[in-house]
């Protein structure tokens, strides 16, 4: 089974490349913290780091993100049970 058939995240085990003066200041704060044996720093140990010393930033993300994610589902139920009644439409008009 893939790992992301089993709700795991690949992208949690990307090293974090130095792209802009936050990012190495996260990273350098990660690798002094968890000192890691090759030297990289993945996505994976920043949430960890982060989310004990700083949840709140990790649950406003979730949170945001779970909302949206509800508030298109809905969207996407309407929008199946549109094309659901034009197929019925469709259907009844050529059995008519």
């Amino acid at each position: 089974m893939d790992k992301t058939e089993v709700g795991e995240n690949p992208d949690l085990e990307e090293v974090v490349k130095l792209e802009s003066p936050l990012k190495g200041i996260v990273v350098n704060y990660i690798g002094e913290k968890l000192k890691p044996e090759n030297g990289e720093v993945t996505v994976q140990m920043i949430v960890d780091v982060f989310s004990t010393e700083f949840p709140e930033f990790l649950m406003a993300v979730a949170e945001e993100n779970w909302v949206r994610g509800y508030h298109q589902a809905f969207v996407d139920i309407e929008e199946g049970e549109k094309l659901i009644k034009e197929n019925e439409n469709e259907t009844d008009e050529q059995d008519s």
